[in-house]
């Protein structure tokens, strides 16, 4: 499990088109003058570092990925992330790279037991997972990790926590999370039918994840870890619209209700990139 390195800043909207564009000059991030050439103070440039890897487009080694370099070039689909489905996308990134635990943890298991929750309930959550795997982590770097999660998402909390300077978290604009009308303390990510996410988006997520060969099955979308219906956070009904639309629109999937077994096979998997390029030309 990984925890900190954002330097407890939630990414910010032109940092991750800021730290492509200092990559491809060929600097590195350990450079002296990293602080002038990114204009930010020297944790918020380990930051934009982090955040990059995180959402899978900075490898180890800091080179930019296929993706970045589709995305993010001056010419490429979306290099200011003005469509929402670029940031549909940067939040699949974001759970399923697993450089950034938290997200995971939250969206893949946490919510399983939990549709609501406090951040005493994700440490303790995470304190009995430590203890399975034996390992030794921090409680105030785990619940600083929560606060940074709470505002990446959530308008409200990112604006009244950073007010002075006028943001919200990268991600609010999904209304993934919210804050529970009982309490403030304690947030909701609920299964729902994401109108605004894209089928593309859709079947990228299935398409990079894995984990099949010529077919799945509509449970295994629907529930496990890093598939799509728990990426998400999507309820079984708008997962089966998406897919009959998906099979309608890609004459190279099918999507099969018969008997009570319900599945998507594919003639021939589309490449992921291609799928991106098919959306982004629209």
């Amino acid at each position: 499990m990984a925890f900190a390195g954002h330097e407890s800043f939630q990414c910010r909207n032109l940092w991750l088109k800021k730290g492509f564009d200092y990559v491809k000059m060929n600097k590195s991030f350990n450079d002296e003058d990293a602080v002038v050439e990114l204009g930010v103070g020297k944790n918020m440039v380990n930051a934009i570092r982090y955040w990059m890897k995180a959402f899978n487009l900075l490898t180890l080694d800091d080179k930019t990925t296929d993706l970045a370099d589709f995305l993010l070039s001056d010419n490429g689909w979306d290099p200011y992330l003005e469509d929402v489905g670029t940031l549909w996308l940067l939040h699949f990134q974001l759970v399923t790279s697993g450089k950034a635990s938290a997200y995971a943890l939250i969206f893949n298991e946490l919510r399983r037991d939990k549709i609501e929750f406090t951040k005493d309930n994700f440490l303790t959550f995470v304190k009995r997972k430590a203890e399975i795997l034996q390992i030794t982590i921090n409680d105030g770097t785990v619940l600083n990790d929560f606060g940074v999660f709470i505002k990446m998402y959530n308008r409200s909390i990112a604006q009244s926590k950073d007010r002075e300077e006028g943001f919200s978290g990268l991600l609010t604009e999904l209304d993934l999370m919210n804050v529970s009308p009982r309490d403030k303390d304690t947030f909701v990510i609920e299964n729902t039918d994401r109108r605004n996410l894209p089928d593309e988006i859709v079947l990228y997520g299935m398409m990079t994840t894995g984990g099949f060969n010529k077919s799945v099955n509509f449970n295994t979308l629907l529930t496990e870890p890093n598939q799509v219906g728990s990426v998400f956070a999507l309820n079984a009904t708008s997962l089966y619209t998406k897919l009959e639309s998906i099979a309608q629109r890609f004459p190279e999937i099918v999507f099969s209700d018969q008997a009570g077994i319900r599945e998507i096979s594919f003639k021939s998997k589309p490449d992921p990139l291609l799928i991106l390029a098919n959306y982004y030309e629209q």
